[in-house]
């Protein structure tokens, strides 16, 4: 047991060795609604990595957080709107996009980020994804994808994989899933990438990459939800997932988006699959249209 002099010894020193003065206040702290925290979402649930780490990518960035738009949908993932301290908007379900473009054509200055989930952006909200990553507006897009919608009891979504088990297809998903690297790639995107919520610091240098890009940039996070996808297909806490993602997750730069499907339980091909130079929605009407008008001739 420690003697009386040991429990007595300042904080300052530890083994006989100096420590930097701890701070109260945490460096995101600024970046929150502390008194919206702590946050509902569940144990073993990765949208708290997934905020961080995006977080983490602002302050990166030095992008200056007054000028910076957040727009989210309905979906456990759309509670990120209500905890950052900027100017935020949790809009109607499917709707977080085309709000994101109005946003971003009333202010161009405006650095405007749609943080959502897989249900939100991909089903009822599809059709808005491929049209502003065709029209490549200048935008980023997060998409947090756990397989599942999470919030309104764990139904089959359009990222589903086959074969998974959900409260709607209890034998099994018999649906075609989305790649969405692919469909963001196809439609147009400037930037795609996928990471892990277990790639933190990868996942981190990727949101900061696309929020300094020009046009659509699109991130996938592929995220743990224990609590309904991990109970019904045998990754039943969060660990499990991670340890998952840790085993099947595969990086591949540059490697083709066709190529990266998902199936139930199998490997994830993660990393940057596109980053390329492409005149923005915005660029080409303010004076940079010509092209289109020469070709109409």
């Amino acid at each position: 047991m420690a003697g009386q002099g040991e429990a007595s010894e300042p904080i300052e020193r530890m083994n006989g060795h100096e420590l930097a003065e701890v701070s109260p206040h945490h460096p995101m702290d600024r970046l929150l609604r502390r008194d919206r925290l702590p946050h509902i979402w569940c144990s073993g649930c990765g949208l708290g990595t997934a905020l961080n780490c995006f977080l983490g990518a602002l302050i990166q960035t030095k992008l200056d957080s007054n000028q910076v738009a957040i727009v989210s949908g309905i979906g456990c993932s759309g509670r990120v709107a209500g905890y950052v301290a900027m100017d935020s908007f949790h809009t109607t379900h499917g709707r977080a996009i085309p709000f994101a473009t109005g946003l971003k054509l009333a202010n161009p200055k405006l650095k405007v980020v749609v943080f959502s989930g897989d249900g939100d952006l991909i089903a009822i909200g599809g059709n808005h994804f491929i049209h502003a990553a065709r029209r490549n507006m200048d935008m980023t897009v997060i998409c947090v994808n756990n397989f599942i919608y999470g919030m309104t009891g764990g139904q089959l979504a359009p990222t589903t994989p086959i074969s998974a088990r959900t409260s709607t297809s209890p034998y099994g998903n018999t649906d075609h899933p989305f790649n969405l690297v692919y469909l963001a790639a196809a439609s147009g995107a400037t930037y795609v990438a996928r990471w892990t919520t277990l790639h933190v610091r990868r996942l981190q240098r990727a949101i900061g990459e696309a929020l300094l890009k020009p046009g659509f940039s699109f991130v996938e996070i592929i995220s743990p939800c224990p609590t309904l996808y991990g109970r019904w297909n045998k990754q039943r806490s969060g660990l499990e997932q991670m340890a998952y993602y840790k085993e099947k997750s595969i990086i591949q730069h540059g490697a083709d988006p066709r190529l990266a499907d998902i199936d139930l339980n199998g490997q994830i091909v993660v990393g940057k699959f596109v980053d390329v130079e492409k005149k923005s929605y915005l660029e080409l009407q303010q004076g940079s249209g010509g092209a289109g008008v020469q070709r109409r001739r």
